[in-house]
């Protein structure tokens, strides 16, 4: 098992880098494979740790053997605790964990490359514009983004007494780009009502170039690349279920 330490990022921008890759990982885990995750988080099994790798892929496995470990260890036996509470509540709990571990690992290698007060605090300051993973399974973040959207809307609407249907959100579930020579001032409303939007499976903002699509279950969107739906597919679909609404279904089914 390597828990992703086959290279020492040095710099500030390197540490942010390794950051992101590894909550990318423990993000899929938690949302577009959770049923994978769930599987492999056997109860029966000994101690596992949820790994999160700099190329945006996760791994269940055994901790390190050695001792000191060669990085900050996840926390230890996420899966005992699988069967013993309800799903949602568990998948948060191994996100507060995790969201631990990023950090730890993050000024593990501040510290260990001598990374002063202001490339510290530039650090965290770069960690702590993206959205927890906590925040981006429980659905928090898009609730405070709906909150500054609304607040921000408000106040735009005081100064605009005339104001156009927003694109995405008149459109329904989909989140289409507008034709450059048809409406194009749709573009720049389309950008002011997602505001902050971020994809339940990535944890990126919304950009309009990009083709979202909204779980008729969970309300989080997505982006279609994220949850391999395009555009032409998704014109078919009467309601659609993102992967982890979609295999929380079949599990109570069985």
């Amino acid at each position: 098992m390597d828990a992703g330490a086959q290279y020492n990022p040095r710099t500030v921008e390197e540490v942010f880098r390794d950051f992101k890759g590894r909550r990318a990982g423990l993000i899929k885990a938690l949302t577009t494979d959770v049923e994978e995750f769930y599987q492999q988080c056997d109860p029966e099994k000994e101690n596992l740790c949820l790994y999160g790798f700099p190329s945006e892929q996760w791994e269940v496995n055994l901790p390190a053997e050695e001792v000191p470990p060669e990085l900050p260890e996840p926390a230890l036996g996420i899966n005992f605790a699988r069967d013993g509470m309800q799903e949602k509540d568990w998948l948060s709990l191994v996100a507060v964990h995790s969201d631990a571990w990023l950090l730890a690992v993050a000024f593990y290698f501040g510290a260990r490359f001598g990374f002063d007060k202001a490339d510290r605090k530039r650090l965290f300051t770069m960690i702590n514009d993206l959205p927890t993973i906590f925040e981006v399974v429980t659905g928090t973040a898009k609730k405070q983004n709906k909150e500054k959207l609304s607040v921000s809307n408000h106040s735009s609407n005081k100064t605009k007494s005339n104001s156009k249907g927003r694109g995405s959100e008149s459109q329904g579930k989909f989140s289409k780009v507008q034709p450059k020579d048809e409406e194009e001032v749709l573009d720049e409303e389309e950008e002011e009502e997602h505001g902050e939007t971020l994809c339940g499976a990535c944890g990126e903002s919304y950009t309009s170039d990009e083709f979202w699509i909204c779980c008729d279950i969970c309300e989080r969107w997505f982006h279609g690349k994220c949850v391999k739906i395009t555009p032409a597919r998704a014109e078919h679909i009467k309601q659609y279920k993102c992967p982890s609404c979609s295999n929380k279904r079949a599990r109570d089914l069985r």
